[in-house]
């Protein structure tokens, strides 16, 4: 039977705005276990970037509890979730944000050279990753010399640098053609099944979301589904 991973619970998000307060999030709850893929689904600005971030711990949610392997996050001590980020979680975003000025060798060993990895395990780990996602002969270039399928595989390789255990996904392949965007699918798919990491997808692709199996809807701050 497999281990629970990660618990949401009754998770509020709401902002002032020109004097009203708007409720993004109504009280999801929400439960992962290791390995699993879960794609959540909604309307363009129905809050689904901003669950994930909340679930990654890169914004606050108004109440509600995070639980990760059984035990509730500290949402007020932001030394431990830097921590509990850099080790347990990986990010991919639609525009894959990554440094203009490095390599895309560069790019993936930062994380794990922020960690504390050794340079050499680091550059080793980067290689190994970059070759796993069809970049071996492109290590040396910087994002701007990479198409856009190229950088996004980088940002996924830089994404399980540290062996996350979850990795979560916000539009992923948006910016991306139809074949590319599949060749992403694919590698995303082929790391949650080779290393069982388990992986929380928002998406407004609906053929994605089919192929990712469980689905999720966020429709008027709640999750259906």
């Amino acid at each position: 039977m497999s281990k629970s991973l990660l618990s949401v619970r009754d998770l509020h998000k709401s902002f002032s705005e020109g004097g009203s307060e708007i409720h993004v999030l109504r009280g999801v709850n929400l439960d992962l276990v290791e390995g699993e893929r879960l794609a959540i689904v909604g309307a363009s600005g129905v809050g689904k970037s901003t669950l994930l971030h909340i679930i990654g711990t890169l914004d606050r949610p108004t109440s509600g509890k995070i639980l990760f392997e059984g035990e509730e996050l500290p949402l007020a001590d932001e030394a431990r979730l830097c921590q509990f980020r850099n080790r347990q979680v990986g990010f991919i975003f639609q525009f894959h944000y990554l440094l203009p000025d490095f390599t895309a060798l560069d790019n993936v060993m930062f994380p794990a050279l922020i960690q504390g990895m050794d340079a050499p395990q680091a550059k080793s780990e980067a290689e190994r990753l970059l070759e796993l996602v069809g970049l071996k002969e492109r290590m040396s270039h910087r994002p701007g010399k990479l198409s856009g399928g190229e950088q996004q595989r980088v940002a996924v390789a830089r994404a399980v640098i540290l062996k996350p255990k979850l990795v979560l996904a916000d539009e992923p392949t948006g910016s991306l053609d139809q074949r590319i965007g599949e060749e992403v699918q694919d590698l995303l798919f082929r790391l949650n099944e080779e290393h069982k990491i388990a992986l929380v997808v928002a998406t407004h692709n609906r053929e994605f979301a089919d192929r990712i199996g469980r689905r999720a809807e966020l429709r008027a701050g709640e999750i259906f589904g």
